[in-house]
């Protein structure tokens, strides 16, 4: 069984919003919130892309906030400034859902091989994974910077199937993105199990399994 790492093992959207108003503190919260999830994930959605590299993501969300919070345009130095401010504090702010650790135990228990595929930077998402101790629950990590792929795209899921020696039918997936962890999965011949985090009722005719919490992965997979 495969995981993503951001919204399904670690709860980014936490970690992220923590920081942006501890940068901001003067802001209204919930609005800042918002202009910074907007900025990141189109930015985000560019670099995994491959239309920006990792510091001019970086950098044009930096931009893009000061621009939208009405401070000016900044240059390059002071956005990279910045940045590396605000991601001191988005690291410090790093913790697991509170059944990421429960499920993968139960997985183990079952001899099920464990992993995560993720879009982003390797280097930083293997921190993440230790950072929040389940580096040694996940013994095979894929990222998009080593995959040369990156979801939803079938290849990354192709390259951590053969990475485990195993078929896509042998291999569930389970992520937080509807179109791009559970549909993108299924697409690409393995089980997509969709973590539905929301509380919102299910979907009519849904085409992949549906659970809302990770705590319902052993019974699911019975």
């Amino acid at each position: 069984m495969l995981f993503d790492l951001d919204g399904t093992l670690l709860d980014h959207d936490g970690a992220s919003a923590e920081a942006i108003v501890r940068a901001f503190p003067d802001a209204d919260p919930g609005d800042l919130v918002r202009r910074w999830q907007a900025i990141s994930e189109a930015a985000i959605d560019r670099y995994v892309a491959g239309g920006l590299g990792l510091a001019e993501q970086r950098r044009a969300r930096a931009v893009a906030l000061a621009r939208d919070l009405g401070l000016g345009t900044w240059d390059d130095a002071r956005a990279d400034a910045w940045f590396a401010r605000y991601l001191d504090g988005y690291t410090a702010a790093w913790r697991p859902f509170p059944d990421a650790a429960p499920a993968l135990d139960a997985l183990a228990a079952r001899g099920i091989p464990l992993g995560v595929v993720t879009n982003g930077e390797a280097r930083q998402q293997n921190a993440k994974i230790a950072a929040i101790g389940l580096a040694g629950r996940l013994p095979y990590v894929l990222a998009s910077s080593e995959a040369g792929c990156a979801k939803p795209a079938a290849e990354i899921f192709h390259v951590a199937c053969a990475g485990l020696g195993l078929e896509p039918g042998a291999v569930a997936y389970v992520g937080d993105r509807l179109a791009t962890d559970a549909r993108a999965a299924a697409a690409a011949g393995l089980t997509g199990v969709w973590l539905d985090r929301s509380g919102r009722p299910a979907e009519d005719g849904l085409d992949v399994a549906r659970i809302t919490s990770l705590d319902a992965l052993p019974a699911l997979l019975a």
